[in-house]
């Protein structure tokens, strides 16, 4: 049998590439802050399979972090360039280099056996998962695409600095040096505070919009809020909404707008703990059907994200309160 007969078809590809599609989502969400910008760096990491040598990668879930890491600093940079009143720190990734993709990755792929090592310097110990998720909401925006990449991959996904070092393209040492920098930052929030206004902020939004206070609801919206809602959450809120679902829909902005989305409805909707970090979430017999991502700047919500897709809840560990 001739090696082309070996090689595996694209069928054979999307299977294997979907025993990893939680986990390259969840890297890309911790790092972009984001479930559609998640979404897209997963479908750009499968594009770029399909282009590649598939022959010629050894280390698939390797090659593929290494592809979603690249795609998430494309991306965060594509973000930066559009925002002129933010500038990265020009020490933070002095020359770093794009993503190089095709088949070049798999000559790289990082040995995945290993965890991350010991740390000696107190700003090197690794947070509590809720804690950071909490404060990496705060200053998400503050960090450069390496350190939030540096960060993730070694204290959410627990690769050591070695893995990390091909991926930033830096040396372990500098890989260590970006995620101790973004933990650091990281330490300045005030977890417990932040933590109680989110709070704080979700249960004062889900009590005007069960009683219907409209004027309410204004008060705690940004006036460009943004409200996105997946295929999963609008299909279940159409199916509820004469039992007083929100009026979902994919996408509305402005205050008013999602104001009314909302006033008199969400009476099933309750205050959870995704990550550690105040939302709520639809819960009917126990069980959590959409979940209710909930941004707060300066008291008001800003940006609000309803996902309700089996994948992305599988993501996004959620304890009732």
């Amino acid at each position: 049998m001739t090696r082309k007969e070996l090689s595996p078809t694209l069928e054979d590809v999307a299977v294997q590439f979907a025993t990893h599609r939680s986990k390259l989502y969840a890297i890309a969400h911790r790092t972009l802050g984001s479930p559609w910008s998640a979404d897209d760096a997963v479908q750009e990491a499968w594009i770029r399979l399909q282009r590649a040598d598939i022959d010629a990668i050894d280390n698939l879930e390797a090659w593929l972090t290494t592809v979603i890491s690249r795609v998430c600093i494309d991306l965060i940079r594509q973000q930066v360039s559009r925002r002129e009143d933010l500038r990265w720190d020009g020490a933070t990734e002095p020359g770093a280099a794009g993503e190089r993709g095709g088949a070049g990755e798999s000559a790289r792929a990082l040995d995945l056996s290993t965890t991350g090592a010991a740390a000696t310097d107190p700003v090197d110990t690794v947070m509590r998962s809720e804690d950071l998720a909490v404060a990496m909401q705060i200053v998400l925006d503050t960090l450069g695409p390496l350190e939030r990449l540096a960060l993730v991959l070694h204290d959410v996904f627990a690769l050591s600095y070695a893995e990390i070092a091909p991926i930033v393209e830096r040396t372990p040492v500098a890989a260590r040096q970006l995620a101790s920098r973004a933990r650091r930052r990281l330490r300045t929030v005030d977890v417990g505070e932040a933590r109680q206004r989110q709070d704080s902020a979700i249960v004062a939004f889900l009590e005007a919009a069960r009683s219907g206070d409209f004027g309410g609801l204004l008060q705690l919206l940004d006036p460009e809020i943004e409200l996105r809602s997946d295929d999963s959450a609008v299909e279940i809120a159409a199916e509820g909404s004469d039992h007083g679902a929100p009026l979902l829909e994919h996408q509305v902005r402005g205050g008013d707008a999602v104001a009314r989305a909302f006033a008199g409805r969400a009476e099933l909707a309750r205050l959870v703990l995704v990550r550690g970090v105040p939302a709520a979430a639809y819960v009917a017999d126990g069980a959590v059907h959409a979940i209710y991502l909930v941004t707060v700047e300066a008291g008001r919500i800003v940006r609000l994200d309803v996902l309700a897709a089996p994948e992305r809840l599988a993501v996004l560990p959620t304890r009732i309160l």
